[in-house]
């Protein structure tokens, strides 16, 4: 093998060392919640999507190399009232059959303090794509059920939408314009 070859092959290995060194996380839906709460009139309404799926990737050596991608199925929607959900489906509010997806694509993750992240991205809905950051407590890893496994946990994220900033704009003086998204992330490697 020539010397020319053998240095160009070092060198792609080195270059792979990186990827090699990001953690790939599935998110875990049966252990994992999107939700979130709306105000109506004086109280305030909750529902969850049931259905998402994601990628987590994790460098722990420079958490800045991060990145996470999530897909909501918007049809999924739960807001334990099955009149109300089938007019959240509707032109009035996700509009499934024409936006039957919700997506997040991280652009920079940061910790701002120990176990601290704000992780930032592109977040569409009704096919309007903004740029938000969620807040979010890195709970660590530890050994998963199945021996072997390993799985990590990003809980209490929080973040506030305006619903008419994606085109939501049903009902207004009945519900409230802001829009509380929660997460709690159980991921598995």
């Amino acid at each position: 093998m020539n010397r020319t070859f053998r240095t160009l092959l070092a060198a792609l290995a080195l270059a792979a060392l990186p990827a090699l060194a990001q953690d790939a996380y599935k998110i875990d839906a049966v252990h994992s919640e999107v939700s979130f709460k709306i105000r109506h009139l004086l109280a305030k309404t909750s529902g969850r999507f049931t259905k998402f799926s994601g990628t987590i990737k994790v460098d722990p050596a420079d958490i800045s190399k991060s990145s996470v991608e999530v897909s909501i199925e918007a049809a999924s929607v739960n807001t334990d009232n099955e009149g109300r959900d089938k007019h959240l489906k509707g032109g009035d509010f996700f509009d499934v059959e024409k936006y039957p997806t919700i997506t997040f694509k991280s652009t920079s993750v940061k910790e701002v303090a120990k176990g601290k992240l704000e992780v930032t991205g592109d977040f569409t809905l009704r096919g309007v794509t903004k740029r938000i950051t969620f807040p979010i407590t890195n709970a660590g890893t530890q050994p998963g059920m199945k021996p072997g496994s390993v799985v990590a946990g990003f809980i209490d994220g929080a973040v506030t939408i305006n619903r008419n900033d994606y085109g939501i704009k049903y009902g207004p003086g009945v519900l409230g314009d802001d829009v509380a998204i929660s997460l709690n992330i159980e991921a598995g490697k």
